[in-house]
């Protein structure tokens, strides 16, 4: 078979490796993929929105399943480019339809999806230009800290907690009459903040049937202890040691169930990974957002937990018949420590050698923001989160000090991570 991914990042490069270790697997095909992606298949100099151009690609090299990694052209409508089309209309695409796949193109959508569906959740108010003062007798209703989100996709950035309500109110003025993060924000979303660990919980489904992946957590801040700007994210680490079998089985019946029998009420077509962004609240789960694919970088630490055969599960979304398949995890510790760009989240470089790769022990490395320099045989940085290490380990800390062990040998202009990563959890 024949697989192309959709996608530059860790989860992509993440994705691919697993894949190219089924037994069903004959050539993968990377769009637009990065120099690690370049070792697993062939990567094509496609965007990931260039749909024409994707369909070209699906033609010229035989394609029989489409992964789409990131939820831009999700949201865009991938899905029923594929479906409208006479030629492509038989391949899978691995992702939900432009309407389902507004569980995470609109705050505003997935919050009153959550209420319909009586899905445990924040109390919430969605505001615009024409409702704004109600949303500042909103904000005074609320105790500190303040969560404003814009609506739209606004790369992992759009979320700003805040704890001076003068602050708040002058936030979600700037996001909708400034356009702070443009027509995303048109509209915001503003919950009552819930207190507790958070976690990540991911279901693949072909729309009626799903397997539970390994559960995760990720860390979104630029500085330890959680301090700083939000980033597309810094670290991972599965499982999660509250997220027992009790607390599963409560996420399963509470929300998993209820999100996919919604979703089949409302005729929303949904064929891949379901993200339910999770918060423990007196140790019940309450969703925070939902993503439509898989999380980054999550899917660094998840996807090395799965045993099972990832592209036979992907074959099964595709053709309906997933309930006929189980999935196995490595019940080993993972950890991903993310190296990033000096500078990251803001302003940054790229053209930066790399060094030390060919120092990594016990560990696998999922390139992120690089590119192959090939007259100069050298891998540099391409992006602002540039590598993912991930280690194994039968502790949560035996897999973080393998990472960290790792991530120390590897250099490059600038390179900053945390190292803290797990910190929350009792693991440094």
């Amino acid at each position: 078979m024949n697989t192309l991914i959709l996608g530059s990042g860790g989860r992509e490069h993440a994705l691919a490796w697993k894949i190219a270790q089924s037994r069903l697997s004959e050539k993968i095909f990377i769009a637009p993929g990065n120099a690690g992606t370049r070792s697993l298949g062939t990567n094509l100099p496609i965007g990931v929105n260039d749909f024409d151009h994707i369909k070209t690609a699906v033609i010229e090299h035989d394609i029989d399943l489409v992964v789409v990694g990131p939820e831009d052209p999700l949201v865009n409508g991938i899905y029923d480019y594929f479906q409208q089309d006479k030629i492509l209309c038989n391949t899978p695409v691995i992702g939900p339809s432009k309407a389902a796949a507004m569980l995470e193109g609109s705050k505003d959508f997935a919050k009153d999806f959550m209420f319909r569906h009586q899905i445990p959740t924040a109390a919430y108010l969605t505001v615009d230009v024409n409702n704004l003062s109600e949303g500042m007798d909103f904000l005074d209703r609320l105790s500190p800290p303040y969560v404003l989100k814009a609506d739209g996709l606004a790369q992992g950035k759009g979320v700003l907690i805040l704890d001076q309500l003068a602050e708040a109110k002058a936030e979600l003025k700037s996001m909708i009459t400034d356009a702070k993060f443009g027509d995303a924000s048109k509209k915001v979303v503003i919950e009552e903040f819930l207190t507790g660990i958070e976690c990540s919980v991911f279901v693949l489904t072909d729309g009626t049937d799903y397997v539970i992946l390994p559960d995760a957590k990720d860390y979104k801040r630029i500085g330890e202890g959680n301090s700083g700007l939000n980033t597309g994210g810094m670290g991972s680490v599965s499982p999660v040691p509250f997220a027992n079998t009790e607390f599963i089985k409560k996420v399963e019946k509470l929300i998993i169930v209820p999100t996919i029998k919604g979703l089949q009420s409302e005729g929303l077509i949904y064929k891949g990974f379901i993200f339910f962004g999770l918060i423990q609240d007196g140790g019940n789960p309450k969703v925070i957002e939902y993503n439509c694919r898989m999380g980054d970088p999550e899917s660094e630490s998840v996807i090395p937990r799965i045993q099972s055969d990832l592209l036979e599960l992907l074959i099964a979304v595709g053709n309906n018949t997933l309930g006929k398949h189980k999935i196995v995890f490595d019940e080993r510790y993972t950890a991903t420590v993310f190296l990033v760009s000096g500078g990251y989240p803001e302003k940054f470089e790229k053209g930066k050698v790399i060094s030390g790769l060919e120092n990594m022990n016990n560990c696998i490395v999922f390139h992120a923001g690089t590119a192959k320099d090939i007259e100069n045989n050298a891998i540099k940085t391409n992006g602002g989160r540039v590598l993912a290490v991930t280690s194994y380990g039968y502790s949560l800390r035996q897999a973080l000090n393998n990472a960290y062990a790792n991530a120390e040998n590897i250099h490059f202009e600038g390179r900053y991570f945390r190292n803290d990563i797990g910190f929350d959890l009792g693991a440094r």
